[in-house]
């Protein structure tokens, strides 16, 4: 079987999986127009799964296209001469949130995917962003804005926008649904053809698509196209296991919802640019880690868990549950890998927690957050009560103190948690809020009364720029620590996203890997002190091989054989390797 046979037998597979009923051929071939139209090339052969996506070069920042502003320029100006000043040479990529015209959530409700919004700029400032740095873009591609124009021509009843949209009756037996908030899932609208409920899994201006129709996903594929073709190369889904629904079920991870990733991947890897689809799924291990499928699903997921894990740890002094949790990660299959992070645009999300932090150990973390005045975003539970969904604060702000309370750590605790995910299988990401140590923004919550408003200020450039040349500041002082130790970071093949990993059992003060690079050349043992004490470790524990010079990275010290011990100060890092990289 030739290579062509071989990718039309799985995309007919794939079809069939999502569209029983379809003519698989005939759809096959209006997807492959969709995301190859006139002028774009298939690969004759697929990529096969390998670690060459990646490299230890690789971290993102995460961030909003106005996070940035000075009343004078376009946001997306001011964030390309911000990630040329700052950021060139410390991270390599950046993930611009929704960049597209909306009307609420931040640019989660778009109104209109095939624009830049114009408060932001146009498409040729994406494309210079594009040509400086990898660049990820967001596929809402679960909802769309109530006001846009998708959903008032289905009011309307005009093709094909009449099918597009999930329709449900509130008799429908709804009791199981997976809820990420806290209003009615069903919002009852009126149309040309009478009243309607529609299916809001997120709030009443974010009405949910209808997949069952293919001409919903051929839209898609179309916009995917358009990303692509203007320099962008990781595509994030967001929300995408809320994607196919089914009344009488928790309408969350369904078959068909694995079945349209893999489509997708399928279609990626024959195209000729480099295209990394990353799944954002805010659930349960087992769950998230399912999007990998068979490594035939997405190239990349978050690593959900480490944010509330990280928090706790430093919170409570002790790496116990984080060492547990990470102890049973398997490695990313082939072809595939984390992204790892403590913040993004959302909040610390607790669903992740579930199973790993005891009941009494997440209270003790939403009334420690609570006291340095923090806020809490609940959702709905089948039975009718609520849960913790996430916890609203700057990650800056929710390390300035412990379960006992206030202390003079605060920086040095702050750089240990952005010094985990660095140390970690997979690819660092980093909201920009942590980049610059951004306080509560508690007036936004106020303004906009929105608690994630806490987490999503802007800057006024001169003041940001003030600050960052100001050494004292806590700006200064943050962007400053975490820039050195990317930039030590990205030599290190050690630190290659698919680097051998084994998690160390040294203690509950100290969380510890070892990392081997690809080619066994290198070893680093990252260790991260969590708590407030001074903390000494043997060389046996560390498996230290003697007769070999081993050399801490972030301080530059060799290690002393003749030493039976390693110390750690309060918070303090370190990588300890037998091989630094030129």
């Amino acid at each position: 079987m030739d290579h062509k046979e071989i990718f039309q037998n799985k995309l007919n597979t794939f079809i069939h999986q999502i569209y029983p009923a379809a003519d698989s051929e005939v759809l096959a071939q209006e997807i492959i127009a969709a995301f190859w139209p006139q002028g774009s090339t298939q690969r004759p052969e697929g990529r096969a799964p390998s670690n060459d996506l990646w490299t230890e070069q690789d971290a993102l920042l995460i961030t909003y296209g106005n996070s940035i502003v000075d009343g004078a320029h376009k946001p997306l100006d001011l964030l390309y001469d911000f990630l040329l000043r700052r950021m060139k040479g410390v991270l390599n990529g950046v993930h611009i949130l929704p960049f597209f015209p909306y009307t609420s959530d931040d640019g989660f409700a778009v109104s209109d995917f095939r624009a830049v919004n114009p408060q932001l700029g146009d498409w040729a400032d994406i494309n210079r962003i594009g040509e400086s740095f990898s660049l990820m873009s967001d596929l809402v591609l679960n909802h769309v804005s109530s006001q846009g124009q998708w959903f008032n021509s289905y009011r309307q009843g005009q093709a094909p926008y009449d099918r597009y949209f999930f329709e449900a009756s509130p008799e429908d037996d709804l009791s199981t649904v997976v809820r990420p908030r806290t209003t009615p899932l069903l919002q009852e609208i009126e149309t040309v053809n009478g009243p309607r409920h529609v299916w809001c899994t997120f709030s009443h201006d974010q009405i949910d698509l209808d997949f069952r129709n293919p001409e919903v996903l051929l839209e898609f594929l179309r916009i995917i196209r358009l990303h692509v073709d203007n320099g962008v190369q990781i595509i994030r889904l967001d929300a995408v296991a809320f994607l196919w629904k089914e009344a009488g079920s928790a309408s969350i991870h369904l078959p068909q919802t694995h079945a349209i990733i893999k489509l997708m991947r399928l279609l990626c890897d024959y195209a000729e640019e480099t295209i990394i689809l990353l799944t954002e799924t805010n659930v349960p291990k087992a769950e998230n880690l399912s999007y990998f499928g068979n490594h035939d699903e997405a190239h990349a997921i978050y690593n959900f868990p480490l944010p509330p894990l990280i928090l706790h740890a430093v919170m409570s002094g002790s790496a116990h549950y984080l060492r547990r949790w990470q102890s049973g990660m398997p490695p990313a299959p082939m072809g595939c890998a984390y992204l790892n992070f403590t913040a993004s645009h959302d909040g610390i999300g607790m669903r992740p927690a579930e199973g790993i932090l005891p009941d009494e150990e997440q209270a003790r973390m939403i009334d420690t957050i609570r006291d340095i005045g923090g806020l809490i975003s609940m959702r709905s539970l089948p039975d009718g009560g609520e849960a913790p969904y996430e916890i609203n604060t700057t990650y800056y702000e929710a390390t300035s103190q412990t379960f006992e309370g206030k202390d003079d750590y605060h920086f040095d605790r702050f750089i240990c948690t952005q010094t985990i995910p660095m140390s970690l299988e997979g690819i660092p990401a980093f909201y920009i809020h942590s980049m610059l140590a951004t306080p509560n923004d508690h007036k936004q919550v106020a303004h906009r009364g929105m608690n994630r408003a806490i987490n999503r200020h802007r800057w006024g450039y001169p003041e940001l720029n003030a600050r960052l040349d100001d050494p004292s500041s806590a700006q200064s002082r943050v962007l400053t620590a975490l820039s050195e130790r990317l930039r030590i970071r990205a030599k290190q093949p050690a630190f290659h996203p698919n680097a051998t990993q084994f998690t160390m059992p040294l203690g509950d003060h100290v969380f510890g890997v070892w990392r081997q690079s690809l080619d066994r050349r290198q070893s680093i043992f990252a260790l991260h002190n969590v708590s407030n004490k001074t903390v000494s470790l043997s060389h046996l524990s560390m498996n230290l091989i003697e007769d070999v010079e081993w050399v801490d990275l972030l301080s530059g010290e060799t290690v002393d054989m003749d030493q039976e011990n390693v110390t750690l100060a309060p918070y303090q890092c370190r990588w300890i390797t037998n091989y630094t990289a030129v």
